[in-house]
């Protein structure tokens, strides 16, 4: 079965360092990525664009656009990237760099991080954004539901904004972080409702591989998620993603594999990625220097 990580971090940000050391134990580092796509066959995988410029700064105004990777100058040929917004430093300038960016085939979506940076999915400010992306032919990716950080704002990542920006913006494709959780049920009506919006169920759950058993196997945890997937009557939208390093890829699989029914797995876990994120091609495993 071929599998598609189409959501784990690689970036030097302390927050991550610092739940992978003392809650996930993932190992946050190139030779800790590399064992976990090998020992969990994943054939390709999306790291989002994310930067700050001090320790715990994350999400401060000032990185500057796009966001990159920089955990490591050396790239696992399985990883593409997902340049992402600060919308605190969208200019002229800045939005060219981002088109820049866009024209890497390695690049395969961008992204948004509402809820984290204080703006709404509909603000004028991010029209740029949207017109670029329907220009690359690339899906737009949207923080929505709980934020990581504690100096988020709930009310710019709920998924209702999306529900009128995939309205008034049907040249672009959208896809909702996180099933919009907790949320879901709101998220499965957008994605119902309109056929440019997609959605990934990464981290709705982080932790360590114990955590991750009890409460996902918790029934109240895992029918509300089953609920807003089910009601969605969208399986060719859904899309695996880990959120690693807050959790092992393996346990987060195994968690998958609980709260999606097995006839649709296959489409969950790698096909439907495959369909959306056309850039991505199956190469042999090997490194390459980024």
């Amino acid at each position: 079965m071929v599998i598609i990580d189409t959501r784990i971090h690689f970036s030097r940000i302390a927050c991550f360092e610092e739940a992978a050391f003392n809650e996930s134990g993932c190992g946050y580092s190139l030779v800790g990525f590399q064992e976990e796509l090998e020992s969990n066959s994943i054939l390709a995988t999306i790291a989002l664009g994310i930067q700050e410029t001090f320790r715990f700064g994350f999400p401060d105004s000032s990185p500057p656009n796009p966001m990159e990777l920089d955990l490591s100058d050396s790239w696992p040929n399985q990883l593409y990237f997902c340049p992402s917004t600060n919308p605190y430093e969208l200019s002229d300038d800045s939005l060219d760099k981002i088109e820049q960016a866009l024209h890497n085939l390695r690049a395969v979506r961008i992204k948004l991080y509402s809820g984290y940076y204080q703006f709404s999915v509909n603000d004028p400010i991010c029209e740029p954004v949207y017109e670029v992306a329907a220009q690359s032919n690339i899906p737009v990716v949207i923080h929505s539901g709980d934020t990581f950080s504690k100096r988020g704002l709930l009310k710019y990542s709920h998924p209702l904004a999306i529900g009128k920006l995939a309205v008034t913006h049907r040249q672009n494709f959208f896809v909702i972080a996180h099933l919009g959780d907790p949320w879901v049920k709101e998220t499965a009506e957008i994605m119902r409702k309109n056929p440019n919006v997609w959605a990934d169920i990464s981290g709705l759950l982080a932790g360590g591989r114990a955590y991750l058993e009890g409460m996902g196997s918790e029934p109240l945890v895992v029918n509300e998620i089953r609920y807003g997937l089910i009601y969605a009557m969208s399986w060719d939208k859904i899309l695996f993603g880990s959120d690693w390093p807050l959790a092992p890829m393996a346990a987060y699989l195994d968690f998958v594999m609980r709260i999606v029914p097995e006839k649709h797995l296959e489409k969950v876990l790698g096909g439907n990625a495959s369909n959306i994120f056309t850039r991505i091609f199956l190469r042999p495993r090997r490194m390459l220097f980024h």
